[in-house]
């Protein structure tokens, strides 16, 4: 406590620093001497107040007392019949006045967002008249201004959650009148269905568009391209095929005796894009019957052409097929082990050389 003192004093008491705390209130009255001095008022004190530690502390722990009051009493809070939410904000913006420090201030905002969610829970258990309809209430209180005659053993069709009895003649009529005021206009009469005397509409004549008949020019054109294509190509593979059939008799007719390789008969050593051709257009005579593969000493295949006698003998049920792969490092190995350096079927190109 810091007294005023006269203006002829020079010295003023020191200021102690220590655990004593100073409180409004507590502070004295300046004293004046007669000689009409007037007490000076000194900043200090007011930051003394804000920087006291036990007020502090005593502020902090009403704001906690708050929150665990918050917390503790949830159900009392959001109840509807109290105003217990509304005096702890109250208190609260009490101890607001008094809050100096950002400690205080973290306390002040965690207590609001306690509130502000209580709050809210609150609010939604709030209801305006009018906006809650229970239809069962409803249907009682129709019932009874309709004049519902209630059977003698009403109370056991309550009880079983029905309601029995018979309405008055004039019932609908009641309800009715009660209605009218309601409405300040008539409801304007019209039939359900329409009027009796109402006739179809006249049906819409169609009007048939002429429809444009496709050029036959257009249309015959493609079909004509493509079948040429296709007849080029069949002709192409036909005539190498009884091309490579001519080279296949003639090698059986210098040596009968003497089996053919049927490698040696299609590669093309110089060209693999040749052999894959050769071993294409042998297959069409093997399908076809005009030539047959067998398997030599060596169980080596081995080719030779089929004689038209043998041909119609044996038919096509004797026939049997099979798939050939090759690629090029199986085409390589094979020239090396048959030793093959010519070919003997000659491109179209050197045929006739």
């Amino acid at each position: 406590m810091k007294r005023a003192r006269g203006a002829g004093d020079e010295e003023q008491a020191p200021r102690q620093n220590g655990s004593t705390s100073r409180r409004k209130g507590d502070q004295e009255e300046p004293a004046s001497n007669g000689d009409g001095g007037e007490g000076a008022f000194d900043p200090g004190d007011l930051q003394d107040e804000d920087n006291d530690p036990g007020l502090r502390r005593e502020i902090r722990s009403k704001y906690r007392d708050l929150i665990n009051t918050i917390q503790q009493n949830r159900e009392d809070m959001v109840s509807l019949s109290n105003n217990k939410l509304t005096e702890v904000l109250e208190e609260a913006n009490k101890l607001f006045k008094d809050v100096k420090q950002a400690r205080e201030a973290a306390l002040d905002a965690q207590l609001l967002v306690v509130a502000t969610d209580l709050g809210k829970e609150k609010a939604s258990l709030l209801f305006s008249e009018g906006t809650a309809f229970d239809p069962a209430a409803y249907a009682e209180h129709l019932l009874s201004f309709m004049g519902l005659n209630r059977l003698e053993d009403a109370d056991d069709e309550q009880q079983n959650g029905g309601v029995d009895g018979y309405l008055p003649q004039d019932a609908w009529h009641r309800l009715s009148r009660r209605a009218e005021c309601c409405f300040r206009t008539a409801p304007s009469f019209h039939f359900m269905r329409g009027s009796f005397h109402a006739e179809p509409p006249p049906p819409k004549q169609r009007i048939e568009r002429q429809r444009k008949a496709p050029g036959k020019e257009a249309k015959r054109i493609m079909p004509t391209q493509l079948k040429k294509m296709e007849d080029s190509q069949q002709d192409a593979t036909v005539k190498e095929v009884e091309r490579i059939l001519a080279y296949l008799k003639g090698y059986h007719q210098d040596d009968p005796t003497s089996p053919i390789s049927y490698y040696e008969f299609v590669i093309d050593p110089n060209s693999f894009s040749r052999t894959v051709e050769n071993i294409f257009h042998t297959s069409f005579l093997i399908r076809d019957g005009l030539a047959r593969m067998y398997l030599d000493d060596a169980k080596l295949p081995c080719i030779a052409p089929v004689e038209e006698d043998e041909v119609e003998a044996g038919g096509s049920c004797a026939r049997k097929q099979g798939i050939v792969s090759i690629n090029q490092k199986i085409w390589k190995e094979l020239i090396t082990a048959f030793e093959i350096t010519e070919t003997m079927i000659q491109p179209p190109s050197t045929q006739d050389e």
